[in-house]
């Protein structure tokens, strides 16, 4: 698919996934493209996508002679995917999202009175935004417990931070991902 190339190396401009770190992959008409592990984002090609289905079974593979790998992060994208019905997620290692969940004590990052709150759905200025952190492991698919539980836990949540890590987005469309990450 076009789009995840087209802003993957959107998000490397953008400082939002480096070199082969951080994922993307977006749901669309039963069909989950993702972007591979261990390609520079912002080289990436159409040809290098893996296409899922719904029950993150591969269906289509890039070209045998590439050697590509399946994203690091499926275990995360498919409970992203099954627990909040999303239509995108990115999985970024920004250095501000390493930081929020580095200053942040205990297990949430808590912002308020911030002009760039109201650009997110149902938030005000005045309003407490509330990203839950979870621990790190050696593994990203080891991640994917925790991600479930935050995810059942704060159900209107949009993100969840990875201490010492990253984050990871969870929305509807790729569309409003971006705006967020804009914000």
């Amino acid at each position: 698919m076009s789009l995840i190339v087209e802003l993957c190396k959107e998000f490397y401009k953008l400082g939002w996934v480096s070199g082969t770190g951080g994922g993307i992959s977006i749901k669309e008409d039963g069909k989950i493209y993702m972007a591979p592990s261990g390609v520079q984002k912002e080289r990436l090609n159409r040809e290098d996508i893996f296409v899922l289905d719904e029950q993150g079974r591969i269906v289509e593979t890039p070209p045998v002679g590439k050697l590509l790998k399946l994203s690091a992060c499926a275990p995360l994208f498919m409970k992203a995917y099954n627990c909040r019905e999303a239509g995108a997620v990115i999985h970024s290692h920004s250095v501000n999202a390493v930081l929020a969940s580095l200053i942040s004590e205990g297990s949430e990052f808590r912002i308020s009175h911030m002009e760039m709150i109201k650009g997110i759905r149902g938030m005000g200025y005045h309003d407490t935004l509330v990203v839950p952190i979870i621990k790190n492991t050696a593994y990203e698919g080891d991640l994917a417990a925790s991600l479930e539980q935050v995810i059942v836990e704060y159900p209107s949540t949009f993100a969840v931070l990875v201490e010492r890590h990253g984050r990871c987005r969870v929305e509807k469309t790729w569309n409003f991902v971006q705006l967020v990450y804009l914000l």
